[in-house]
């Protein structure tokens, strides 16, 4: 049986596209996921559709070069936390970013049931205006 924390990490380090199959293939049907208050897309998305149209979808089509790096995988038990640095260009100023981010994920039976996301929404922000 996989461990969480390398489900989580397969999420990550592949290509997008691979990323984005893994993590279709992990996410609970009703998967509470939570961007930041202050990041542009900021709120708690309920289900795989909102998540998907809310965040993802938001993320490939407003951004070039969008990426979550991870640094680090911290695992205990049922929890993983991701710490990392995104960087990108947004396509309506042209402008660079780089931002820190821990992803703090509760699993379940090899599912993710949650996701609390923790950023320097600033740095996104200052890429937007």
């Amino acid at each position: 049986m996989t461990d969480n924390r390398e489900i989580i990490r397969r999420t990550y380090e592949g290509s997008s596209e691979e990323n984005g199959k893994n993590l279709l293939a992990v996410l609970s049907p009703d998967v509470e996921w939570t961007e930041a208050e202050g990041f542009p897309y900021a709120g708690t998305y309920v289900g795989v559709e909102a998540l998907m149209q809310g965040v993802f979808h938001r993320l490939a089509t407003e951004w070039d070069g969008y990426k979550a790096r991870v640094q680090r995988y911290l695992a205990d038990g049922d929890h993983v936390v991701a710490f990392g640095v995104y960087s990108g260009t947004y396509r309506a100023t042209g402008k660079a970013m780089t931002a820190h981010f821990a992803h703090l994920y509760e699993l379940r039976d090899g599912r993710i049931r949650r996701m609390q996301q923790y950023v320097d929404s600033a740095k996104v922000l200052e890429a937007m205006r």
